[in-house]
């Protein structure tokens, strides 16, 4: 398991990166991590839908993400809020999602990155359809799609790789084994020593990195995006991480994990690892932290505000929200809709 950044702070190794550059990504990591912890106080609050938080998974998004060039595409879950909004999605528009807000699922014109995906493991199919057109455009943009260890299990995942092995799709597939599949243990997904051997099958390439490592994620997958992108196909990257908090607002993993382990995993955290090398660097300060973590909550604060003083959507807004003529049928249900006491 490739690991660069030790927990501590020092290095094991080059840094594939700038001090700048993390300066940078510890910035976008501490506002991932501001957002998370919002949209938990918020779902507590009834603001929101049921809410997957990602906590201790931000350098596995961050550090991926951080890899791609502006136009190339994201496609991700409802746990990867981080990776989506690295690359360009807003944060309004993920507020919006958990609420409801069919809105919240049309990012801004030229941002490549898909509405999160709610099933499980079906999206990295469209990952790979994605690819697949951009080479038959002849274009050098790539895919990036992220998914859990649950994933593994699914059909769709070895669909996606077998495709993408046999046809070499510029796609790299990001797994974020983070331990637990809702109540599921790793060692109950999967018989394999580890998931990143998978890509074995499919005839591509497969890391496994330490996933709390910001340096570690990047460099593998810099290598990955640079293969993709050169024509050389895919690659299955295998983050090793943690998820801290529950599946969901609506779990309870004390059901299912004790508290030890996740008391050895919090001793990882991804975001205090990067503060330690950047305190040893000289390029950490008190007063820097909480700048960042200022700007971060208004800007937070900002989006729930913009995305609450959206006026409802009307009934008959459900018909506007799948193709860009309706058909007739569909016409014909909203005429029935505005109808009143007919509808």
């Amino acid at each position: 398991m490739l690991e660069i950044l030790r927990p501590d702070g020092s290095l094991d190794g080059d840094s594939p990166i700038s001090l700048a550059e993390t300066r940078r990504l510890y910035a976008a990591m501490i506002s991932a991590r501001t957002y998370d912890h919002k949209g938990t106080a918020l779902q507590k609050q009834g603001r929101l839908a049921t809410y997957a938080s990602f906590e201790g998974q931000e350098a596995a998004q961050v550090g991926a993400v951080a890899s791609l060039q502006p136009d190339d595409w994201v496609v991700a879950t409802y746990r990867d809020a981080a990776a989506m909004w690295m690359q360009g999605y807003p944060w309004v528009n993920l507020f919006l999602g958990r609420t409801g807000d069919e809105r919240g699922g049309s990012p801004p014109e030229g941002v490549n990155v898909l509405p999160p995906s709610i099933t499980v493991g079906a999206h990295m199919i469209h990952a790979v359809g994605i690819g697949w057109a951009e080479r038959h455009q002849r274009s050098d943009r790539i895919a990036m799609t992220f998914f859990g260890d649950g994933a593994t299990s699914e059909g769709d995942f070895h669909e996606a790789m077998n495709f993408a092995g046999v046809f070499q799709t510029p796609v790299v597939f990001v797994c974020q084994n983070n331990q637990y599949a809702i109540s599921t243990p790793r060692h109950r997904q999967t018989a394999s020593e580890t998931i990143a051997q998978k890509a074995d099958a499919y005839g591509i390439p497969g890391r496994q990195v330490d996933g709390n490592d910001l340096l570690a994620v990047r460099s593998a997958s810099d290598e990955a995006v640079a293969r993709a992108r050169d024509g050389d196909g895919p690659t299955l990257i295998e983050a090793v991480t943690f998820r801290v908090g529950a599946h969901t607002t609506a779990d309870d993993p004390g059901r299912y994990r004790d508290r030890a382990e996740e008391d050895e995993w919090r001793g990882r955290d991804p975001i205090d690892r990067v503060r330690r090398y950047l305190e040893g660097a000289g390029e950490w300060t008190a007063e820097w932290q909480l700048e960042l973590e200022e700007e971060a909550a208004a800007e937070i604060e900002a989006a729930i505000a913009e995305a609450e003083a959206l006026d409802p959507l009307e009934a008959a807004d459900l018909f506007a929200g799948m193709f860009a003529t309706p058909t007739v049928q569909l016409e014909r249900q909203r005429t029935m809709l505005g109808g009143g006491s007919h509808g």
